[in-house]
């Protein structure tokens, strides 16, 4: 587990978010799921909710007014110390910027950009608010790995922006993934080169204590969920909440 007091290093996944139509029932899904309590921001916020986890920072939840919407996502935002610089790196790259550098009153500065396969992600720099306050412990986020039909250009652009490293020893199996390193060695990712993924995304994969009894309780509450299955690393399975958003769930082997 890590309780997180600090901004993180630049490129380390810092917080993740998710804009859905309905924030009751997201809430209801998600603290059936995680047993999260929640901090609802004021109107004047978009009512952007905290998600606690013994009363820090997890996740946040927020309404999407877009009435058009029907694909929704967790956002991953990577800290970084200059979000206008690495912006700039990121078009140089041959990114798209889709929400410009931004301050977010005291909290702290944000961009969202895509990659040029079209994983689109966030940038944080953080003041007030530094991000995820607690990680790596059980109804938290474990990780975020990229995953592409065009793994290519993805592995050159994000050393390029945030100065990574790439590895493919030590990975388990034939499928064609390397880790992303930040430049003191720390794995922040990965990207997963998956033919038959229709689309470019960031995934978010929360640890749980019990992958099989977690996926219970979000079908239960209205989520979809694929049958959990071991692989090297743990067992975890696939789950949509009551909007269609995907995430992955994980917990160690039993044994």
């Amino acid at each position: 587990m890590a309780e997180v007091d600090a901004v993180q290093p630049n490129g380390t996944p810092a917080w993740i978010d998710l804009g859905i139509p309905d924030l009751n029932r997201a809430m209801d899904f998600y603290g059936a799921v995680f047993g999260w309590e929640f901090d609802v921001g004021p109107e004047e916020m978009g009512r952007y909710t905290m998600c606690l986890v013994r009363g820090r920072e997890v996740a946040a939840l927020m309404p999407n007014h877009d009435l058009e919407a029907t694909e929704f996502w967790w956002n991953v935002y990577f800290a970084t110390d200059d979000v206008a610089g690495t912006v700039s790196k990121a078009e140089a790259a041959d990114g798209q910027v889709i929400t410009p550098p931004m301050d977010v009153m005291d909290k702290g500065r944000m961009a969202i950009l895509k990659d040029p396969v079209g994983g689109q992600f966030g940038l944080w720099h953080g003041n007030k608010h530094i991000g995820s306050r607690l990680v790596n412990e059980p109804n938290t986020l474990l990780r975020n790995d990229l995953v592409t039909p065009d793994p290519g250009p993805a592995r050159e652009f994000y050393p390029k922006v945030f100065g990574f490293s790439l590895d493919s020893e030590g990975h388990l199996g034939e499928g064609d993934f390397t880790f992303l390193r930040r430049p003191d060695g720390h794995e922040i990712g990965g990207i997963l080169g998956d033919p038959s993924a229709t689309a470019s995304s960031w995934g978010t994969l929360f640890m749980v204590e019990d992958t099989d009894a977690t996926a219970r309780r979000a079908t239960d509450a209205g989520g979809v969920v694929q049958p959990p299955y071991d692989m090297a690393y743990g067992r975890i399975a696939e789950v949509k909440d009551p909007f269609g958003t995907p995430f992955t769930i994980g917990s160690a082997k039993a044994g």
